[in-house]
């Protein structure tokens, strides 16, 4: 018998495949104890295999438990993984490195976010994002809890390709943060101008970065739009599976029985001229004793898109339409969003219809829900609509028994229900000031395009009464949604906006202060509060400021299963119900209502989720749903402000030089932000144009102060500034005052490497003068 092997693992410091082999082979857990003995390590050997496992640990080799693997095999306990979707607000992951063997797929792992301080304490994970992450087995898949985020996904980079003289290529960035272009070492079959998606090509800074995807002419029409679909990681494309179960829920059929039938009433529907989709139409009629019966009628998306389906799931991953100047990203496939369930005139559709009683004092005293078939009688324009109220003297008739079904004329019909409108909206408006809600005057931007897709107009967007009437009514509907589920102690998702925290209060206090202005923080805070301070400000500038800094003091309003009530709207109970095409929000209060009043349709012979009411999951536990539709609000607006933003900076790009009035709407130490009357592009006056002295920042009273002029920049002044820069691809716009003074820095155009080709000395490339960039500057040690 030849004599067993003394050591059965080569000795001295193993590589990383020798560590795994040892401990996939090892009968016991194999710690750094056992691996240092079965290689015969010692003194600074067994140093260096502490920092190896650490490595191997980092990079999701390893967890230095017992194995590398888990039973099923294939996926690490603990490895890198990388999120490629958020499924029900929940990252979907797969592993970063897949190379099985028999090519099979990668498995999909669900990421288990931390919960409480430390999911604060840490952004919400995005499709592309790499965490290193810790995994289990559950049932026939994987879970995965996340440990940290790597670097990777958070450095991908959009940008234009540019060549200089060499040939190499740069990407410069479209993020207005950015100022330099950096090297690209694999242009992917890029060409210069193009718009590309990158991302580091190593783990070195010098690595430059690699295309991973080309996504055309960055200035082309509709381009803006896809550059912050893709910033901001929205789905944009449906599933085939979503859009097949789409068109078969669109041929279901509405039950006469079961629904209520509402046909005989003259609804319409209000709203901008070019919407396509049309969630909620109105109709009111006095009721004899100084109030009105209102129905408000809106689409029954609950009764197409079902829980559980595949429509389903690609509406919850979108949480809402998303609305650019160019284009609609729509939450329902087209089939459903612009067809079936848009309230159309002349066409039989599904509703949900709220019925509700208004007092002669304009409070709602009674509501109802039903399933209904309706026709709208017609679909008009807000500018339309207030032009027939304004011809007819915009004055109801004295309210009447007939209501408005009786005879006349087609046009005297209409411009009776219209009167009827107005007149119950001013009941509502009545309860409404009585109320006293927030009260800001806040403009909004419009971009309009041509045919071609290029910038026609850009204005402010004019509201008419038109505009209140409908948020009146859909304001009114909602807080019945609300009270509605709360009286059957049902699930509701509300819409909370929560009162100024009073870390923004004392900010507000202290920059009321330098207007002579108090703010008492002992006293209960209001609206209404608010709304009095700003009447009493007769100095508009002054009033601009102030309002300003109001809305800045504001929390942001999010979705949630615990009422904590509508400060803005000074309302105690509030959701949303209004626009279930639009906003996955309203849907989930339509599934409630379902299931609380009963109001669910024979079950679909077509191969689609029998029910419409909520799911199992989400009766149970709505917070997550919330949070999750809460994140891709915030998402969708960020992305159409950068829209609006790049459009706005297109617009003015051929006007850099000119002069405009603008109204300064922020002050930071190192410059004023300005926006242009009328107009709304915001852009920096860097602080070094103001003058050749040096700007003290005031931050209480938000000024920057000159030291020897003591000139004063503050927020609502109104300025002449010159447009120094606009630039279309980041949405930047700069200004600098009209006389800059002699020895003041000017702005300089934006572009880090591009802004002028290397020239040329003799037969050489001639570099920037000064220290090459590869050599370190070697400082004092510390």
């Amino acid at each position: 018998m030849p004599p067993m092997a003394k050591h059965k693992f080569p000795q001295g410091l193993p590589t990383r495949q020798q560590v795994l082999d040892f401990i996939a082979q090892s009968a016991e857990p194999a710690g750094k104890r056992e691996i240092a003995k079965a290689f015969g390590l010692k003194g600074t050997e067994k140093i260096a295999l502490k920092a190896l496992l650490k490595d191997m640990a980092d990079e999701g080799l390893i967890d230095g438990n017992r194995s590398a693997f888990h039973a099923m095999g294939g996926v690490p306990k603990v490895t890198v993984l990388r999120i490629v979707e958020i499924d029900e607000g929940e990252p979907i992951a797969i592993p970063d490195s897949w190379n099985p063997e028999d090519a099979s797929p990668p498995p999909r792992i669900r990421i288990i976010e931390p919960r409480g301080k430390q999911r604060d304490r840490n952004a919400a994970l995005r499709a592309g994002d790499r965490v290193l992450a810790r995994t289990e087995e559950a049932g026939k898949g994987w879970i995965a809890h996340a440990m940290k985020k790597l670097q990777g996904g958070e450095e991908q980079l959009m940008g234009v390709v540019e060549l200089d003289g060499t040939g190499k290529g740069w990407l410069a960035p479209v993020d207005k943060r950015a100022r330099n272009a950096v090297p690209i070492s694999d242009l992917g079959g890029a060409e210069e101008g193009q718009l590309v998606l990158a991302e580091p090509a190593g783990r070195s800074p010098r690595s430059g970065m690699k295309v991973v995807a080309v996504l055309g002419d960055p200035l082309a029409p509709r381009a803006f739009s896809l550059i912050a679909i893709h910033k901001h990681g929205i789905p944009f494309v449906f599933p085939e599976a979503a859009i097949t179960e789409a068109e078969a829920a669109a041929k279901l059929p509405l039950s006469e029985d079961q629904r209520e039938d509402l046909r005989r009433l003259p609804i319409v529907a209000i709203d901008p001229a070019d919407a396509r989709d049309h969630d909620d139409a109105i109709w009111a009629e006095p009721d004899g004793e100084g109030g009105f019966n209102a129905v408000v009628a809106i689409a029954d998306v609950s009764f197409y898109v079902r829980p559980g389906g595949q429509t389903d799931r690609e509406a919850r991953k979108r949480g809402n339409s998303v609305y650019f100047p160019d284009r609609v990203v729509p939450m329902l496939p087209e089939v459903l969003s612009a067809d079936v369930c848009s309230l159309k005139s002349g066409a039989d559709r599904a509703a949900m219809a709220c019925h509700m009683h208004i007092d002669s004092s304009g409070n709602i005293r009674n509501w109802r829900f039903t399933r209904a078939i309706v026709r709208i009688a017609e679909v008009i324009a807000y500018e339309e609509a207030q032009r027939r109220i304004d011809e007819s003297n915009a004055e109801a008739p004295a309210p009447s028994e007939e209501g408005v079904g009786g005879g006349g004329s087609h046009t005297q019909v209409e411009t009776k229900v219209l009167q009827n409108l107005w007149s119950a909206w001013r009941l509502l408006e009545k309860a409404r000031n009585a109320r006293d809600p927030l009260n800001l005057e806040l403009p909004e931007r419009r971009v309009i395009l041509d045919s071609q897709g290029k910038i026609a107009e850009i204005a402010m967007r004019e509201r008419v009464d038109a505009h209140r009437v409908v948020e009146d009514f859909m304001i009114a509907a909602n807080v019945a949604a609300a009270k509605a589920l709360e009286a059957k102690v049902a699930p509701v998702v509300y819409r909370i906006h929560e009162a100024p925290s009073r870390e923004k209060l004392t900010a507000l206090k202290d920059y009321l202060a330098t207007f002579d202005r108090k703010l008492s923080l002992g006293q209960v805070i209001t609206p209404s509060l608010f709304n009095r301070m700003l009447k009493d400000i007769a100095d508009e500038a002054e009033k601009a400021l102030i309002m300003e800094a109001v809305l800045r003091s504001q929390t942001q309003a999010y979705y949630g299963p615990r009422n904590a009530g509508h400060f803005g709207l000074a309302l105690g109970s509030y959701a949303h119900f209004t626009s279930p095409i639009r906003r996955y929000s309203d849907l989930l209060v339509h599934r409630a209502l379902v299931d609380a009043y009963g109001l669910e349709q024979p079950r679909p012979k077509a191969d689609l989720p029998a029910t419409s009411g909520l799911s199992d999951r989400d009766r149970a536990d709505l917070a997550r749903v919330s949070e999750a539709i809460s994140n891709a609000e915030r998402r969708a607006m960020e992305a159409e402000r950068d829209t609006i933003d790049r459009y706005v900076a297109a617009w003015l790009s051929g006007k850099v030089g000119e002069v405009f009035d603008t109204r300064v709407t922020g002050v930071q130490k190192f410059g004023l932000f300005a926006t242009i009357i009328g107009l709304g592009g915001d852009g920096l006056v860097p602080v070094s144009t103001l003058g050749a002295e040096r700007f003290n920042y005031d931050e209480k009273a938000q000024r920057l102060i000159g030291e020897l002029s003591g000139e004063e920049f503050a927020m609502g002044q109104i300025l002449k500034l010159r447009l120094a820069e606009a630039n279309p691809l980041t949405g930047a716009l700069k200004f600098e005052p009209v006389d800059v003074a002699e020895g003041v820095q000017r702005i300089e155009r934006r572009g880090g490497k591009m802004d002028h080709k290397p020239r040329k000395q003799g037969k050489f490339i001639a570099g920037k003068r000064g220290r090459p960039s590869n050599i370190r500057h070697q400082g004092r040690k510390k």
